[in-house]
């Protein structure tokens, strides 16, 4: 009779070690499930966060590159203007013209003295008195809105159109005059057999002055 009882005993404690083992092999597996699937989300979060971030970035230099377009545009306009409106000393010869030649880089040249003539309203100022004013507002707009700015006004007939074209101008009699605005962009230049990544001052508008007689 003990015998059958400790046979029945053994039984039950046998099954209730199996159950618990079972138990507990379920749950080891649910819980390294549950590790699993947490590093996944994390993995996915974190390639969301890295992807959302270079892509702000990105909007943001192209806002700040439209920006400073604009602001080229705005500038070139207005000096593009006052050289129509000095039409006496547009009239003169390439050499005598104070518009021509200029070459103005704010990476090399200091920014221009705060004496010289005042045109504003009605100043009377001659035409000699009006370029210099002209020329010494546009550099200091020119240092005031561009980072690494440089505008160029030449006779160029090898104008390619945006950041293809040199600063170099062919200076051909027959070439129309033209006025070359750039600033600092980061590129990639070549130092021997390595690239080198650094700041170069590009050409980002061209305009052409038409309708004056040069």
């Amino acid at each position: 009779m003990r015998s059958l009882w400790r046979v029945r005993l053994q039984d039950t404690v046998g099954n209730i070690m199996s159950i618990n083992r079972a138990v507990n092999g379920t749950v080891n597996r649910a819980a390294g499930f549950t590790i699993i699937e947490v590093l996944v989300a994390m993995l996915v979060l974190a390639l969301g966060v890295i992807g959302s971030s270079a892509m702000q970035l990105t909007a943001l230099r192209t806002r700040h590159q439209s920006s400073l377009l604009s602001s080229a545009v705005h500038l070139g306009s207005s000096m593009l203007d006052a050289m129509r409106a000095n039409a006496r000393q547009m009239q003169l010869s390439d050499v005598d013209n104070p518009y021509l030649g200029l070459d103005d880089d704010a990476l090399t040249q200091a920014a221009p003295a705060a004496t010289g003539p005042n045109c504003f309203g009605q100043a009377q100022c001659d035409s000699a008195q009006l370029a210099a004013f002209d020329i010494a507002q546009w550099r200091r707009q020119l240092r005031a809105s561009f980072p690494g700015g440089r505008f160029v006004i030449c006779r160029d007939d090898q104008v390619q159109g945006g950041a293809g074209t040199l600063w170099a101008c062919s200076g051909s009699p027959a070439a129309p005059v033209v006025i070359k605005l750039g600033w600092t962009q980061a590129g990639v230049q070549q130092d021997g057999q390595q690239s080198v990544q650094q700041p170069l001052q590009r050409v980002m508008l061209v305009l052409t002055l038409t309708g004056t007689a040069t």
